[in-house]
């Protein structure tokens, strides 16, 4: 299932390459129909994009389920993160040149046992979160724990409050917990190098 470092770094250029497409031709960019299978997988993705040099979060949209092929899902995320997060103005040009475009692949969603302490259940680095309570659902990828320095008791409260409710939500039996991996391609300038981060 994990992607290789050249794989990574052309989701990356394809997330890059959408986002100029769109602030250029207002549509998406056009795939090639001649990729590697692996791009043809269906897989959840996010698509984060930063500030440079600040590491500022600039937009991040993703899909948690594989609903559609990878690459699909990396141009949509990527044009999605520029210019439909509520969170953010839409990019400009101007700011494109200072983002730096990080691409995190995922892992299929794993129920978590409500009869087990979910704290015995994720390791922060590795996993991240996905619950769904009824009408509301939020996600946190792997990575954000890790750059908040947060425990597990505050990886539960925070993806409780991600997804709009009390911080106490995830003892509610009403709602499922997911744990999740992810790979994370990211450039570390704009139009820079890109590299496998590991947490």
């Amino acid at each position: 299932m994990n992607l290789d470092l050249e794989e990574g770094k052309f989701l990356v250029e394809t997330a890059r390459n959408a986002i100029e497409s769109y602030l250029n031709k207002r549509k998406l960019a056009l795939k090639d129909e001649n990729l590697a299978d692996v791009f043809k997988e269906k897989r959840g993705v996010f698509v984060t994009l930063n500030t440079y040099p600040a590491n500022r979060l600039r937009g991040c949209i993703g899909y948690p389920l594989a609903y559609e092929p990878l690459i699909d899902g990396v141009i949509s995320s990527a044009v999605s993160a520029a210019f439909s997060d509520p969170r953010f103005r839409q990019l400009s040009k101007e700011e494109l040149r200072n983002i730096t475009v990080e691409v995190t692949v995922l892992s299929p969603m794993k129920l978590l046992d409500k009869k087990i302490d979910y704290k015995r259940q994720i390791k922060i680095g590795e996993d991240g979160l996905f619950i769904v309570c009824g009408q509301n659902s939020g996600l946190l990828l792997p990575q954000v724990p890790v750059e908040w320095k947060w425990t597990e008791d505050e990886f539960l409260r925070e993806i409780c409050i991600k997804a709009g409710l009390s911080d106490d939500c995830y003892e509610n039996k009403n709602c499922d917990l997911y744990s999740f991996t992810g790979q994370i391609f990211k450039e570390t300038e704009p139009l820079g190098e890109v590299v496998e981060e590991k947490n």
